[in-house]
This record gives structure tokens, sequence and C-alpha cells, in this order.
């Protein structure tokens, strides 16, 4: 078999999710393409991804990672064969998983690309032992440095223009994010905090919008009878929808998940809620106008705490 030469003008990014973690990873996104401007940059991602990142400037193909099982063997050598073939010259994983690790195996016994990232033996690791101590979007950035990419880039989403005039919203609006892993409800502001939160922007005129995903459709759509004017998203937004409605929001209020980075990294003023179930330190939204609020217990940030930082003082007949 002949020995598959690398193209030193074809690069390959790992990133396979979740959707913060995509979202935070803008910032190296493009430092790679301002590092390699010449060269055919591919993106291997997870399908919810793959239109979103088609649309941006960061990438030249898009290539969607069915992540195999490791019994699924005729998949598994589909892409072992994609990778070998594609004579990637450097590969920049992002995903530092261990999936992501196995796919740096996958090259034996041929010659393995450049490769930065945690993977065994890869050419440029990411040699910091305390890595996983550090904010996502400040590891990514060491993790460059050591490749040699130690120019900072800023996560730019300005590109993104999408029609929201579909949705039916007033020219006063604020975004509620009250959803998350159903998993994991201490990570979930309780639901009548909500709706008193519902109640105050209605009494100002403030739109009230709700954003989740299909499977958080019970809930936003109970929080929705909350008021007439309130109005339910879920399962109807893509990551585009997210960020052109989170650039004309009057705010975006939410739990710690997807759609709050989305709306931090806009430029929206964004108010994330924390509990002890996950550390602002490690993982926090970023953005120019975001503020977090943290207590061992969700039930402990107040309806009335929330209205402050808002600056949305209420009315003398409101209770």
């Amino acid at each position: 078999m002949p020995l598959l030469v690398p193209n030193m003008q074809k690069i390959l990014l790992i990133k396979l999710g979740a959707l913060g973690d995509f979202i935070q990873a803008a910032g190296p996104f493009g430092a790679i393409r301002q590092h390699h401007p010449d060269a055919e940059i591919t993106l291997l991602t997870s399908p919810i991804f793959a239109n979103f990142s088609s649309g941006s400037p960061w990438f030249d193909k898009v290539k969607i990672d069915l992540r195999p099982k490791i019994f699924q063997l005729n998949k598994l050598l589909k892409l072992r064969n994609w990778l070998k073939s594609s004579k990637f010259y450097r590969i920049y994983d992002l995903q530092t998983s261990d999936r992501s690790g196995f796919y740096y195996k996958l090259f034996w016994p041929n010659l393995k690309p450049d490769w930065s990232g945690i993977a065994p033996g890869c050419s440029h690791p990411h040699a910091n032992p305390r890595r996983d101590l550090m904010h996502t979007i400040e590891r990514q950035q060491e993790q460059l440095s050591m490749a040699g990419i130690s120019s900072f880039y800023q996560g730019d989403f300005s590109w993104i223009n999408k029609d929201i005039s579909s949705f039916g919203l007033t020219n006063e609006f604020a975004l509620l994010v009250p959803g998350g892993a159903a998993h994991r409800p201490a990570k979930r502001w309780p639901t009548q905090y909500y709706q008193k939160v519902i109640q105050h922007l209605v009494a100002k005129n403030v739109q009230p919008v709700l954003i989740g995903g299909e499977e958080e459709e019970i809930l936003l759509k109970g929080l929705a009878r909350t008021d007439p004017t309130c109005i339910s998203l879920a399962g109807k937004t893509t990551i585009d929808d997210l960020f052109s409605l989170a650039q004309k929001a009057r705010f975006a209020l939410g739990n710690d998940t997807g759609p709050m980075h989305a709306a931090a990294a806009s430029g929206c003023k964004t108010i994330v809620l924390y509990s002890s179930e996950s550390n602002p330190v490690l993982c926090a939204q970023r953005g120019d106008d975001v503020t977090i609020l943290r207590e061992n217990s969700l039930s402990n940030i107040t309806p009335d705490q929330i209205i402050e930082v808002l600056g949305l003082t209420r009315t003398q007949n409101q209770t």
C-alpha cells in the first residue's frame, strides 16, 4: 500500500459538542483560520452543528461524525479510511475526549499527522496537568499556544443575521431559558419564580419569549400560559435563530444551559443562574454583559433579586 503523504494545506478540526462548548470554541476556530489562511480547513462535528458550521467563515468543509461504536466495525473502518485518505497535515482536537483520542489511534500503522490535543504520543500535546481546572476558553487558548498559535482571537458571530420576523415578536421582548438537562433538576430555577418574572415583564410591556428544545415543550408551554403575550419557541429555533433573537432581545435570563452561551456571545445582556451542580469557574458564559448569580440551591435566588439586577423596578400596584 502506498504511503499517504500529508498535504500541508489540509487541516482538520474536531469539535463534537455540546452547544455551550461548541460556541466557546469560536475563538479557537477563528484563530486556526487566521493561522492557516490558505489551508483547506475541515470540521469534524455532530449533525446538530453541521448547518451552522457550514454558514460560518471558519471552515471550507464540514464532515459529520456519526460516532460509531467500537463494535460497528464497518463504520469504524469507513471513518478510518476517510481520516487516512484525506491526508491531513495537522489535526486540532478541540474535543479532547476519549472518543477523539481514539481517532488518533486509527491512523496506525501509518504515519500520524501533526496532532494538537491530549492523545498519548501526539506531536503537540496540551501538556498542562491542571488543564481540567481551567475555564474552557483559557484551556483551548493554551492548547493552541502549545501548537504554535499564540495570537488571541475573539469569538465573532457578527456574520449571523437570521430573519426572526416569523416568530411574532413585539418590539420589546426578553428571552427566558427555564430548561436544562432533565436528569439534573438542581440546575433549574423554580418554575414559579419564572412565572413571577414573566408577570413582571408583562407589567413593563416587555414580551416574555421562552427558549428551549423539543424535550422541554411541556415545561415551556406551561409557563407560556402565565400570560397571553408570553410565547414558547420550544424546538422551533436553530442555533442561528438563538443568536439573532439575542441580538435584538432586551436581555436573556436562564439556567446554565447551551442557549445561554449563545445569548452571552451575541452581546446581549445576560443573567445566568448557577447552583452547586456546576462551576462557573470552569464553564461560565462569556460576553460583553454577563452576570453570573450562584447559590448552592437555586431556590435561594429570588425573583426580586433578578428584577433588581435587570434594573426593572416594580410598580407600586404590583405585588
